[in-house]
């Protein structure tokens, strides 16, 4: 059967790694972005507005999607706004693409707060015991993931299609323009530290250093997607979604500071955010890169500051169990390290970061 896909954040970390790896299989793929940042070649761009139903309803028309990959979302300055928002983001795509029929499923990427809570209450509910299962449900507390979930739930019921949901933890992949990126973050932060002489410390808690963690590569989250959109044991299922490694900071930190050739940090007594630290950052940048000749001096559109402080500032342990996933056949796996250094290569060859 021909799979057409449609690919909600088509231009984000997790959307551009799904678009390349559907178009490497051979797929027809279509994708709705803000229009702010290129797409991947060969994708059917469409800029469009996903609160207004009446905005999505024309620029989907005719768009006869087989599969729907929901992995937008919008931050609002509230978790009651970012409900009300991102929920209606979700229903209104649905809304749109369900009464044409050719829907067989949809699958929606949200994330670990599902587990450990909104940004507003993060870790501060009855967080579940680590690793993380999905048998552990909702926790009890407002989270605009529950109603993305709920949203979808209704759709399938209404359209007849299935559904996925697809949990994964901190994403490491490349896109320019990104809010949730910690794998750019990091490259760039290290080249400024290697630009200014600054020590690379790590930004995070005691317990993030010391502790065991685990990360999902887009790649890998990418054929993930697929997997559960095509087979018949990812229908109607949420998923976590992790490479299958775990690992320590303070064993990672130092080989990410060789890979720049710069020294990494002791870890300091007191957590030192990114945030906090950055107000020069932007002349910086500007800076390097005239020096080296790079595509992109606004160091916004590479750096997610406050997600990367938010990731690494957490006071307790976050690992995720992959039983489920393994049970019924997903059995990928991605080295952490390669997933970090695979991405700085990949934006030396964009001249996103210095070579």
């Amino acid at each position: 059967m021909t799979n057409k896909a449609l690919i909600i954040g088509s231009s984000g970390v997790v959307g551009s790694a799904l678009a390349e790896r559907l178009l490497a299989e051979g797929w027809s793929v279509a994708g709705v972005s803000r229009g702010r940042t290129a797409s991947v070649p060969g994708v059917r761009q469409i800029s469009a507005d996903l609160t207004s139903r009446d905005a999505l309803d024309a620029a989907l028309a005719g768009v006869d999607a087989t599969q729907v990959y929901i992995t937008a979302w919008s931050r609002q300055a509230s978790e009651e706004e970012n409900i009300k928002v991102n929920g209606a983001m979700v229903a209104n795509v649905l809304a749109a693409v369900g009464p044409a029929g050719t829907v067989r499923h949809v699958a929606l990427v949200t994330g670990l707060k599902h587990y450990l809570g909104p940004f507003e209450a993060y870790g501060q509910g009855a967080v579940p015991i680590t690793p993380f299962r999905e048998e552990q449900g909702r926790q009890d507390v407002p989270n605009f993931y529950y109603e993305q979930e709920d949203r979808l739930f209704e759709a399938a019921a209404r359209h007849g299609f299935s559904w996925s949901v697809h949990r994964p933890h901190t994403i490491v992949g490349f896109a320019v323009g990104n809010a949730m990126n910690m794998g750019q973050t990091l490259a760039v932060y290290a080249t400024l530290c290697k630009h200014t002489g600054q020590p690379f410390v790590f930004p995070g808690s005691r317990q993030q250093w010391e502790g065991l963690v685990d990360v999902t590569d887009a790649r890998l989250l990418a054929r993930h997607l697929q997997w559960a959109s095509t087979n018949e044991a990812g229908r109607n299922q949420d998923f976590n979604v992790v490479n299958g490694d775990v690992f320590r900071w303070q064993w990672l930190w130092p080989k990410l500071a060789a890979y720049f050739g710069i020294e990494a940090a002791p870890l300091p007594a007191q957590t030192s955010p990114l945030e906090a630290r950055m107000d020069d950052a932007p002349r910086l940048w500007r800076e390097i890169a005239q020096q080296h000749g790079l595509a992109q001096d606004d160091v916004t559109k590479l750096a997610s500051w406050w997600h990367t402080d938010a990731d690494l500032g957490r006071p307790m342990e976050v690992i995720t169990d992959m039983t489920k996933s393994r049970k019924a056949g997903f059995l990928d796996y991605q080295s952490t390290p390669d997933a970090f250094f695979d991405l700085f290569e990949r934006l030396k060859r964009e001249k996103l970061i210095p070579a």
